[in-house]
C-alpha cells in the first residue's frame, strides 16, 4: 500500500506550494510564522514544500482566495515546475476550490483537509479513528457538489419511487448515515471511558497540555517512565495516555492529551472534545510551553481559549517552560530586563517577565533532564496538597 502524501507512480514525495495571505489584522512577521507552521505541517504529511506564496490583500478573494494576478502566476509555476498539490494556509469554500481546481490544474488542499489528513495517519486507536473519520465526514458535507461530473444524472428505473433521487442526494444520504453511524460509535465509546474514569479512585489527575509539538510526550515518558510516542513532527499524540506515577509515596495520574494548534478545523474539534474530557477532570494542569518559539506567547492564547471553550479554566494550572536547552537569548531579548547582567540561561530565565507575572511557572528541559528535581519536588507539593484536601481520609505515608 502507498503512503499518504506519496506518489504512487514514481515512489517520490509529493511536491508541494504553499499559498497564504498577509491581511489587514496581521504582520509579515506573524505571516511568515504562519506559512513555517503550514510547511511543518506539510512535512508531517509526507509533502515537500518547492515554493511558498505570500499576497498582500485586504482580506481573501472569494471567488480565488488570492489576487486574479496571484493565482495566475502560482498557475503558470504549478505548470512549469510540474507541482503536485496546492496548499492554501485557510479553509477554502467548495466553490474557491472548484475555481482554483480549474487555474492550477493540480491537487488543491487546505488547511482543514492537511489537518484531518495528518491526524487520519497518526490515529492508533479505535477512539481516534472513529473521532478523525467523523471530522473528515462532516468536512466532505458540504462539499460534496461538483465533486464528481456525474452527480446531476437521475436514478430512473423499475422499482424506484418516482424518477429516483440524483447521484448528489444519494451521496448525501450515504454520508447524513454514516455520521450518524460514527456519533453512536463515539457515544459509546464516550461511555465506557467516562466508566474507566470513574474506577479511578482516590488519586489525583494531572494533565498535560499545550500547543502542538512543545515536549508534552517527552515530559509524560521521563516523568512516568513511559513509552509514549514522541517524535519532532505536529499531533505525534492523537489518543489521551493515562499513567501512574510515584513521587516518594505518592501516587498520583498523569494524562497526555493531542496538541492544539491555530486554525484547528472546527470539526476536529467537536469530534476530540471527548478526549479533552481528561483535562475537564483533571485536578491540576500542567501547561507546556515551548520557550524556543519565537511567537510562544500565541501559543499559550491558543491553548487558553480552548481550555476556556471546554471550561477548564479555572483550576490550579502551573505554566511549564520547556526546551531551555534551546533557548537563544539573542532571538529573545525582548524577555529579559536589558540591565540585567549575563548569567547563566536559566538563572536568566528566572529573573525574567515570565517569572514575575506567572507565580506558578517552571523552566525545564525534559530531554536534557535541566531543573529536572526541582520540577519534580514542585508537582509533588503541589499533588500532596490537593490529595490531603481531597482525600482527608486516605492519606499515604509522603
Amino acid at each position: 500500500m502507498a503512503k499518504k502524501g506519496f506518489d504512487t507512480k514514481n515512489n517520490a514525495a509529493e511536491r508541494a506550494v504553499l499559498i497564504g495571505l498577509i491581511t489587514d489584522k496581521m504582520t509579515e512577521q506573524h505571516s511568515q510564522e504562519y506559512m513555517d507552521e503550514l510547511a511543518f505541517l506539510a512535512e508531517t504529511a509526507g509533502a515537500v514544500t518547492v515554493k511558498i506564496f505570500v499576497q498582500k490583500l485586504g482580506k481573501e478573494d472569494p471567488k480565488t482566495f488570492v489576487g486574479k494576478g496571484k493565482i495566475e502566476e502560482i498557475g503558470e509555476y504549478v505548470k512549469e515546475e510540474k507541482i503536485d498539490m496546492a496548499i492554501f494556509d485557510d479553509e477554502l469554500s467548495p466553490s474557491q476550490i472548484r475555481n482554483i481546481e480549474k487555474i492550477l490544474g493540480c491537487k488543491i488542499l487546505d488547511r482543514n483537509n492537511l489537518i484531518l489528513d495528518i491526524f487520519a495517519k497518526r490515529a492508533r486507536t479505535a477512539h481516534a479513528k472513529t473521532q478523525v473519520e467523523l471530522a473528515q465526514y462532516q468536512y466532505l458535507m458540504p462539499r460534496l457538489t461538483n465533486m464528481w461530473t456525474h452527480l446531476s444524472k437521475q436514478k430512473g428505473g423499475i422499482g424506484m419511487k418516482g424518477p429516483g433521487e440524483t447521484e448528489i442526494e444519494t451521496d448525501r444520504r450515504i454520508v447524513r448515515d454514516k455520521i450518524s453511524f460514527l456519533k453512536d460509535k463515539l457515544e459509546l465509546i464516550d461511555k465506557q471511558k467516562a466508566a474507566q474514569r470513574s474506577n479511578r479512585e482516590n488519586m489525583i489527575r494531572v494533565a498535560l497540555v499545550g500547543y502542538t509539538n512543545v515536549g508534552k510526550s517527552t515530559i509524560m515518558n521521563a516523568i512516568s517512565k513511559s513509552d509514549v510516542f514522541a517524535e519532532n513532527k505536529l499531533f505525534a499524540t492523537l489518543d489521551t495516555t493515562v499513567r501512574k506515577v510515584v513521587i516518594g509515596n505518592l501516587p498520583f495520574l498523569i494524562s497526555d492529551t493531542v496538541g492544539f494548534i491555530r486554525k484547528l478545523p472546527h470539526d476536529l474539534v467537536e469530534s476530540f472534545k471527548s478526549t479533552l474530557d481528561e483535562v475537564r477532570e483533571a485536578d491540576i494542569l500542567l501547561h507546556v510551553v515551548d520557550i524556543s518559539h519565537p511567537h510562544f506567547e500565541e501559543h499559550i492564547e491558543v491553548v487558553n481559549e480552548t481550555l476556556k471553550d471546554i471550561e477548564s479554566t479555572e483550576k490550579p494550572t502551573f505554566l511549564i517552560f520547556n526546551k531551555i536547552d534551546r533557548y537563544e537569548p539573542a532571538v529573545n531579548n525582548e524577555l529579559i530586563d536589558p540591565d540585567t547582567e549575563p548569567i547563566e540561561p536559566l538563572e536568566e530565565l528566572k529573573r525574567s517577565w515570565m517569572a514575575r507575572t506567572n507565580a506558578s511557572c517552571m523552566f525545564i528541559s525534559a530531554t536534557e533532564k535541566a531543573n529536572w528535581e526541582e520540577f519534580r519536588n514542585s508537582l509533588y507539593e503541589s499533588v500532596k496538597v490537593l490529595h490531603a484536601k481531597k482525600y482527608p481520609y486516605n492519606n499515604f505515608l509522603y
